[in-house]
């Protein structure tokens, strides 16, 4: 069975349907022409109609993965967790200087970048 005998799903008129709607939206196509498209999208029946739709339209890019949150939430919990350590092991020294504010703001400034960068990496992807 060849591709051009294989009958289009509602789906792939729909992705096909998206594509040319974009397309419309970015001016590659007229508002006439948008429409006919659209009417011969959802009039097709076959793959190969769908694909001669859009054979002069660039493809779309696929949007772009999202990266979880959990590293900076990790990174959040080890600042606290060492922050915690070194202010116990200042209170069993007896030492009057607190000399674990050094090392916890270097632990804080690590951890705003960590978080600035990461709110930039989710602005630019979307």
């Amino acid at each position: 069975m060849s591709t051009e005998q294989v009958l289009a799903s509602d789906a792939e008129r729909h992705e096909v349907a998206s594509t040319v709607q974009t397309a419309g939206g970015e001016g590659r196509l007229t508002l006439t022409e948008t429409e006919e498209r659209l009417a011969a999208v959802y009039a097709a029946r076959y793959r190969h109609e769908l694909t001669e739709l859009t054979s002069d339209l660039p493809r779309q890019r696929p949007p772009a993965r999202r990266l979880p949150a959990r590293p900076l939430r990790i990174h959040a919990a080890v600042v606290v967790l060492v922050s915690a350590l070194l202010i116990a092991r200042w209170v069993l020294s007896g030492i009057p200087f607190f000399w674990p504010a050094f090392p916890i703001g270097w632990l804080v400034v690590s951890l705003v970048v960590h978080t600035r960068v990461d709110w930039r990496r989710r602005l630019v992807s979307g």
